[in-house]
């Protein structure tokens, strides 16, 4: 089997079993508390909202890709706002509910995603994809049954009580067990068949360490929240930095985005991180007020009227980010993409 990577070796090592080895020691070592303010600086704001605002390079800095499919990436905020509004209108544990099953289940389509990417890079037959696609389905949603069956836990996706109770406890063992089985015949087969590719299995090691680690032995908020959110946001960090070089390299971004891609990835990632900023910013005085260490105290009381309004506008980058993902990565309907990423000989 043809053993291509996504990045290179070292990087794909790094971004993925590399990160959830040391998301995973971390959270060991730290003690079982709620998230401090430093982890939810580095974790929330320079790694989680971060990574969402990244969007901005794939789509919204780029006005040929504007063109390509503007009737999608106008409608996707638009169509995502007036959900949240009703939602919010209707009941404010109503939106924090189904905003939380939106996110869970896009950070399941992302590991599902990388999964995908690796088969097509190797060359993998349709009915191997659909087997690995089955694998990652289970490695992440086995732990999340569980989750749903055991609750409450000391964590939640974004605030208390988000998710649904009720499911019986037998659900959740049996979940963790067509986990444990669905992981034990794919490592089986692809030892079996000669099928053992590399970058595929650090993945799955990576999201099985982050997964199982991050919701059935975390103890706390804080270990949830390290381990939740360093593998999904460090490599789609990675992914989207690598494809804004190539987009630069053909001078595909106007003033902003050819600026700040002028001083590399650190010019990437200050941009991505003074936004985040901003939106916490936002998120505090408005609505949290959880962190007047950063942020300072106060904030205008809003109404349930105005909130029905605010929360939404703030989510935006959030659920534009999860409606345009499952679109924008596509190598089959932007044959661009492969070449932007370094998958394909670029055409002189």
């Amino acid at each position: 089997m043809s053993q291509r990577w996504l990045f290179s070796r070292p990087v794909d090592l790094a971004a993925f079993a590399g990160t959830a080895v040391l998301s995973f020691a971390l959270a060991q070592a730290l003690p079982a508390t709620d998230t401090p303010p430093w982890a939810w600086l580095v974790f929330v704001v320079l790694l989680d909202v971060a990574h969402v605002w990244s969007t901005l390079f794939r789509v919204y800095l780029d006005g040929e890709e504007l063109k390509r499919r503007p009737l999608l990436y106008a409608s996707a905020p638009l169509v995502a706002y007036a959900l949240g509004v009703a939602a919010h209108a209707y009941s404010s544990e109503l939106f924090w509910t189904l905003l939380a099953y939106v996110a869970a289940w896009h950070f399941v389509r992302q590991q599902v995603g990388w999964m995908v990417l690796y088969g097509r890079r190797a060359g993998c037959p349709d009915l191997e994809l659909h087997f690995d696609r089955a694998v990652m389905l289970t490695t992440t949603l086995g732990p999340v049954v569980w989750w749903h069956a055991n609750l409450p836990l000391h964590f939640w996706w974004f605030r208390e009580g988000d998710f649904v109770e009720g499911l019986p406890t037998w659900v959740g063992t049996a979940a963790l067990a067509v986990h444990f089985a669905a992981l034990a015949l794919w490592l089986a087969q692809a030892l079996l068949f000669k099928r053992f590719h590399a970058g595929k299995t650090l993945l799955v090691f990576a999201t099985w360490l982050s997964w199982f680690g991050g919701i059935v032995l975390a103890k706390s908020d804080l270990a949830f929240t390290v381990m939740n959110v360093s593998l999904h946001a460090v490599p789609y960090l990675v992914l989207l930095y690598t494809y804004a070089k190539g987009r630069h390299a053909e001078h595909g971004y106007g003033r902003l985005g050819t600026l700040v891609l002028r001083w590399g990835a650190a010019g990437f990632l200050l941009l991505l991180w003074a936004i985040a900023f901003v939106e916490e910013f936002a998120w505090d005085r408005l609505v949290w007020r959880d962190h007047p260490m950063f942020f300072g105290a106060g904030g205008p009381e809003l109404g349930s009227a105005l909130l029905a309004l605010v929360v939404p506008l703030l989510s935006l980058p959030q659920t534009t980010h999860y409606l345009l993902d499952g679109f924008v990565w596509r190598t089959r309907s932007d044959p661009q993409l492969a070449v932007r990423l370094g998958w394909k000989p670029r055409v002189a």
